[in-house]
C-alpha cells in the first residue's frame, strides 16, 4: 500500500514536472515569435519608406536609373524573403543597395537640400535603429529558447514534444555588420 502511495506521489510529481516545463517552453516559444514579428513590423516599416526615398530622389537622379532599379528590386526581395536565412540574406543585400544609393545622392546637393529627402533620411535611420533592436530582442529571445530546449532535464520534454531549435536572425558579411551611414 506504501508503494502504491510513493509510486501515485511520484507519478505526479512527474505529471507536474512535465506541464511546468512544457509551458514554460510554450511561453518561450511565444516570445520568439513575438520578437520576430516585432523585426517584421520594422522591416514593414523600411519596406514602406523606400518608395517615397526612391521617388524623392529619381527626379533629381535620371542618369542614375540603375542605382534605383537595384534599390526596388532590393526591397521586393526581402520583402518575398521567407525563412529566417532567406530573410537575413535578402535584407543584407537591401542595406547594401541603400548604401549604394546613399553614396550615389551624396554627389547632389539639390538632393541633400531637399526638405523630404532629409526628413525621410530622418526616418530610415530611425527605422534602422529600430531594427538593429528587434534583432537584437529577437536574438536574445531565440538564445533563451535554444537553452531551454536543450538543458537537462527540460530537453526530455523539448524532444518529446517536438520543440526544435530556432535560428538566429545572423548577418554574414562582416561588412555589413556595421550600421549603414545615411548622410545627405
Amino acid at each position: 500500500m506504501v508503494v502504491l502511495v510513493v509510486l501515485a506521489v511520484l507519478a505526479i510529481a512527474l505529471a507536474l514536472w512535465f506541464f511546468t516545463t512544457y509551458n514554460s517552453l510554450i511561453g518561450l516559444k511565444i516570445r520568439v515569435d513575438n520578437a520576430w514579428s516585432q523585426i517584421d513590423v520594422q522591416l514593414k516599416r523600411r519596406y514602406d519608406l523606400i518608395p517615397n526615398l526612391v521617388e524623392s530622389v529619381k527626379g533629381y537622379m535620371q542618369h542614375e536609373k540603375d542605382t534605383l532599379e537595384r534599390v526596388i528590386k532590393a526591397r521586393s526581395q526581402a520583402i518575398d524573403a521567407s525563412g529566417i536565412k532567406d530573410k537575413a540574406q535578402a535584407e543584407n543585400f537591401l542595406t547594401q543597395t541603400l548604401k549604394s544609393l546613399f553614396a550615389v545622392v551624396e554627389r547632389y546637393p539639390d538632393i541633400k537640400a531637399n526638405q523630404n529627402v532629409l526628413k525621410l533620411q530622418e526616418e530610415l535611420t530611425s527605422t534602422e535603429n529600430k531594427i538593429s533592436f528587434a534583432r537584437q530582442y529577437y536574438n536574445d529571445e531565440v538564445g533563451r529558447f535554444n537553452t531551454s530546449i536543450q538543458v537537462v532535464p527540460a530537453n526530455i520534454v523539448a524532444n518529446a514534444c517536438g520543440f526544435t531549435r530556432k535560428e538566429f536572425f545572423e548577418i554574414e558579411d562582416k561588412a555589413q555588420k556595421e550600421a549603414p551611414k545615411v548622410q545627405f
